[in-house]
Formats: structure tokens, sequence, C-alpha cells
């Protein structure tokens, strides 16, 4: 793994016309030749276990397992969970909200990743019989809700586990009847969404999550059958390896994805799954994974997630931390120990943390210092910018600009989250209930935690409609790191140009201590600016309203309005704006406030605001020298 000095200096720059050119080049990038069906398969490794791993590799787990200390530890883990589910009823057809029997098909895929994982470990009846229960119960379902195909795919990941790990096990009978599911409620949908004969099949042809997991998620029912069906298992396979380069190209050049953290979770583990398991039961994952910017794809949550604990979760997304076991398979395909030891402390654990786990890839000696402090993400946009590694108490910003057309996307071009002291003091709320109306339809600019005034970012003239252009990109046009003094600048006036001529905007860590976010806007008709920050803190407002004091768990967070010299401070409910859209039903955001800065009638204006951790060692901070953007 190549090494970079602590505070390394790293300058990168650009303008809309290199990132297009960028963007450009990912997208025309050469397919990855993927042989037809039948020569596809012709490596097809016989018997089973043959999905993520064979019976050797299940016999050296079994004896690493035994002295391991982590990996003893995992098992005694699972096997307390195994004992929650064999106390446990088999899994029922519910679609609780209408739409999805999704919880289900993931419940049944977790107690079949435990329990096999168990019976290869340890053998015994009762494993096996849990796990027939729950197949049994799963297969007799009249479909895995194929409206939904997300349902359809995790169902058949479920099978095609549970049929690979347990056939040793299984009666002729027990093989039939779940292969005859795999078939007839998976593979078969699967290949008729890739011929267009199935309605449901618009993930064939996207570049988001859905095309991962439903290629990824039918995939291991078709590698897992491929003996027994290998003419339908190849007619999946062969396009379905083909429409996968779409969703992977969407990691590059830097390993980044646009709809966050959250979705990348999702996203990467079933990319990493069908690959592990092509090379598992074929011998090569036909170079799918040299992709660009894949190899850099674990880099992404070890970046967006901050000393807190919490990542950056723009988009439709929690703040909770990524707990990826497919970052150990990551480190060890792409020799990247930062994974490992990014998932180490996190590991659930599931059972491919116990398949995928590398000491060598753990070592948390030395830890993060091989990375850089800072890393501007390209073609998603993001910086993240910080003091320290391993350090709770370390100053981290997460900013970005991208795309408001990509899926799950918010309008919050512009926006960021602060860590310091060990407390997230600006925040993003996250994402609403799905199930609200139209969420992801007409109505989704109308709720709160959508728009722009649900962000840490701008709000001009604003109306009921969209207040940001949801069509718009931005990118970070200029992005400097150096020991000092980090910074990155986004030209933000594609998702406003209806309401201004020029919006960009700065941050900027200085000293790896303070912390300045800088906004210059003009406009040819005197426009109304709201510059909006949600805390979970306490807010008390000072020095005339200039200042405000952010107060949580005993620290302390000064914010100074240094410009413009009229503006003052206000704290708001974290709600809509009068003349924004009132939906029912949506989040009430209890127990968040946000700190506000309101210009009525500007036509050129430059906000600053400086924010100061403040510790007993060195409560004060200098103000800064405020210099135009174009400048920094």
């Amino acid at each position: 793994m190549v090494k970079f000095p602590l505070g390394g200096l790293r300058i990168l720059s650009g303008l809309w016309l290199a990132c297009t050119l960028r963007v450009a080049a990912a997208d025309a990038a050469p397919a990855v030749p993927i042989p037809d069906g039948p020569d596809l398969l012709k490596t097809l490794r016989s018997g089973h276990p043959r999905l993520l791993a064979t019976a050797e590799d299940f016999d050296r787990l079994k004896s690493r397992a035994a002295t391991d200390p982590i990996l003893k530890g995992w098992h005694e883990r699972l096997r307390a969970r195994a004992q929650e589910i064999l106390k446990s009823e088999p899994s029922k057809y519910e679609i609780p909200d209408g739409l999805r029997l999704l919880s289900v098909s993931r419940r049944v895929l977790d107690r079949v990743y435990v329990l096999g994982l168990l019976w290869r470990l340890e053998g015994g009846g009762r494993y096996l019989d849990r796990v027939a229960r729950e197949l049994d119960a799963a297969a007799a379902f009249a479909d895995w809700n194929p409206r939904h195909f997300l349902d359809t795919a995790e169902m058949t990941h479920a099978f095609a586990i549970a049929y690979d790990w347990l056939y040793d096990g299984l009666t002729e009978e027990q093989r039939g009847r779940w292969r005859g599911a795999i078939l007839e409620k998976g593979l078969k949908l699967g290949v008729g969404c890739h011929r267009g004969t199935e309605k449901f099949g618009g993930w064939t042809r996207s570049r988001h999550n859905w095309n991962q997991v439903c290629n990824g998620g039918i995939g291991m029912g078709a590698l897992a059958v491929a003996d027994v069906e290998p003419g339908l298992a190849g007619e999946f396979l062969s396009p379905a390896l083909r429409s996968l380069q779409l969703a992977m190209r969407e990691y590059g050049p830097d390993g980044a994805w646009a709809e966050g953290p959250g979705y990348w979770n999702y996203a990467t583990s079933y990319n990493g799954v069908i690959l592990a398991a092509l090379q598992t039961a074929l011998g090569t994952d036909f170079g799918l994974s040299g992709i660009a910017g894949f190899a850099e794809a674990g880099l992404f949550p070890v970046y967006a997630t901050g000393p807190t604990g919490r990542t950056f979760n723009y988009a439709d997304g929690g703040d909770g931390a990524i707990r990826a076991p497919v970052l150990w398979w990551l480190a060890r395909r792409f020799e990247r120990p930062a994974y490992g030891r990014y998932q180490l402390p996190l590991a659930a654990p599931h059972a491919q943390d116990l398949l995928w786990y590398d000491p060598s890839l753990a070592d948390t000696s030395g830890a993060a210092e091989e990375l850089p402090l800072d890393r501007h993400f390209r073609r998603a946009e993001m910086v993240c910018l910080r003091s320290a590694w391993n350090d709770r108490n370390a100053v981290f910003l997460g900013f970005k600009a991208g795309d408001n057309k990509a899926n799950h996307s918010n309008l919050d071009l512009g926006t960021f989250v602060l860590d310091a002291l060990g407390v997230r003091w600006l925040v993003d709320l996250g994402a609403d209930n799905y199930n609200l109306p139209a969420y992801f339809g007409g109505q989704r600019w109308t709720y709160y935690r959508l728009r722009a005034e649900g962000h840490n970012t701008l709000v001009i003239n604003p109306t009921g409609a969209p207040d940001q252009d949801p069509k718009a990109a931005a990118v970070i046009g200029r992005f400097v790191s150096r020991p000092e003094r980090s910074f990155a600048v986004a030209d933000l006036t594609a998702a406003y140009a209806r309401q201004a001529g020029s919006v960009k905007r700065g941050i900027e860590l200085r000293q790896r201590r303070q912390v300045l976010v800088q906004d210059e806007i003009e406009s040819a008709q005197p426009a109304e600016v709201w510059w909006f920050a949600h805390t979970a803190a306490r807010v008390a407002l000072a020095d005339g309203d200039r200042g405000a004091l952010l107060t949580a768990d005993g620290k302390r967070l000064r914010v100074q309005l240094i410009e413009p010299e009229e503006a003052r401070f206000a704290v708001l409910d974290a709600r809509p704006l009068p003349s924004s859209p009132q939906p029912e039903g949506q989040n009430a955001n209890r127990g968040v406030q946000k700190l506000a800065v309101h210009l009525p009638a500007v036509r050129r204006t430059r906000v600053a605001v400086q924010f100061t951790p403040l510790t007993e060692a060195d409560p004060t901070a200098p103000t800064p020298v405020i210099r135009p953007l174009a400048e920094w």
C-alpha cells in the first residue's frame, strides 16, 4: 500500500470542464468483456459449497477460529445470536407498508448467514433444521414481491447461501424444493428483466444500488444452481455482469458513491458479494474488480466517518457507523489494510466478517497515519477535512457539491457537517419516512428534510417551489490540502440559477482547528438570502447576536458572524419557512434547532462565519482576514 506522509501536501483544482471530462472519460471507459452463457460457466467448480467459500475454506476457518482471539470472540457472538433465532418462529409473508417485503427478505438472509456458518463450523442438526423451517416457509410464499425487486433479489441471495452451504446436509427433496424456489421466484424473473419481458426490470439499466443488489442477489442464485440449470444461469449472468458495469463505473475515479455512505454500504456489499462468489465458483470475476475507482471504494466510509463515529450522511441516509464486512474482502483483494482497520472495531459481527477477516489487514499499531488527512472525492464531489486520525476530539468537516439528480439525493448542494471535541455540532437530519406520500415522486421536494432549507446551506428567494434546482449539479472547483490550511470551494450557481447570477461557497480548516464558511452571492435584483446551520446543541446568542455559543456534553463551540457587518444571528426551529410547503406527517425534528442569518434584500454580499472549538488551554482564537474566494 502506498504510504503518504502525515499532513503531506496535496493540491487539486478543477473547473466544470475538467469535471465533465472526468465523468465522460469514466462513462466512455471500454466495457469489460463478458463471455456468453455457455463459455461463462465453463470453469464452474463442481459440488458445493462454492459461494464465497469452499469446503477447504470453511475447514481453515474452523481451525483459525479455535486459536485467533478475534475470530473466537466473533464465533461466540454468532452462537449467542443463533440462540435467539432458534427460539423464533419462521418468517411470514408480510408487507407492512403496502409495498415492501424487504424486511422479511433481510430477516431470512440474516438468519441463513448466522445458522449456515455455524453449521459449517460446528455441524449439528439444530442449525440445519432451523434453516430448513425458515426456507420451507419462504419457499411456500406466493412470490417474493417482484414489484419491489430488491425484495426478490435479497430473498434469492438467502436461498442461494442456504442451498450452497447446507447442500451436504439436505435431502434430495429439500434441495429440489429450494432450487425450485430459486428458479421460479427469483432466477426466471431476473432473466425476464434482462430480456425486457418483465415490467419491473428498470434496475438493469440503472447506475445506483438497485443494479448491484438485483444483479448480485439473483446472480448468487444463478451460481448456486448453475450445475443443474446451466442454460438459465448463464442466460442471467452474462447480461447481469454487463449491466453491473454501469453501476461500478460510478465509483470512479476515487471510490465515492453519489447516494451517500449508507447506500454505499448497500450497493458495495452486494457488489463485493457477487464478485467474491464469481471468484470462488468460477475462479474469476472476468476483470470486473479492475474497473477504475473500485479499488478505492473502501476509502469512502473511512473518510466519510467523523471522529465521533457518525458519518457525513448526505442524501437519504442516517449517520450511524458503516458496518461493512465487504471491507475485509476489499482489503484482501486490493491489499488495503486501512479498510480492515476501519471495519475491525465495528464488526457486528456478520458471517462475512469471519470469512474474510485477515489479521494482517487489521493491525491498528500506527493506524491511519498512512492516509492523508483530507480528501476530495471527485464525481460525487464531496470533501472531507480533519485535524487528526484516531482522536475523538479532532475537528472534522464533511462538505459536498454533487448532483441533485443522483438517486436518493436531497437538495443539499453546499451542505456540510462539523465535528469537534467529540461532538457533532452541525448535523444532517437524514432521510424522512419513505412511506410519506410520493416521497420518491411528485411531492419529494415538499418535505423539509429533503429541501435546501433542511440542510446546512443557503436558501435564496424562498417560495413553495424547490429551493434548489432539482436538476442542478456542482463541482468542487478548488481543493487544497496543506498542514496549516485546507479548503475547498464549490460553485453552486447552478443550484440557484433562477434566484441569483453567482453563488459560491468555500469551507476552510485553518491550523487544523478553526473552521471558516464563506459564501459569495451576486444577484441582478435584490434577493432574500437565508443561511442555515442545524444543531442539536444548546444555542445561546452573544455579542449583540453577532456571535453564538453552542454547548453539548460539557463542550463548547464558538460561532462568529464576521461578515456582513449588518447581519445578525437568529435561532429557529428546524421546520419549514412560512413560504414553504407544510405537508403533514413529516418528521418534526424535535431536539434540533438551526442557527440562521437572514439578509432580506441584497444584490451582492459575502457571508463569513467562523467556528472555533473552545478548550481550557486556548479558549480564544483570532478573527481571520476575509479574502475573496478567488484569492483563496
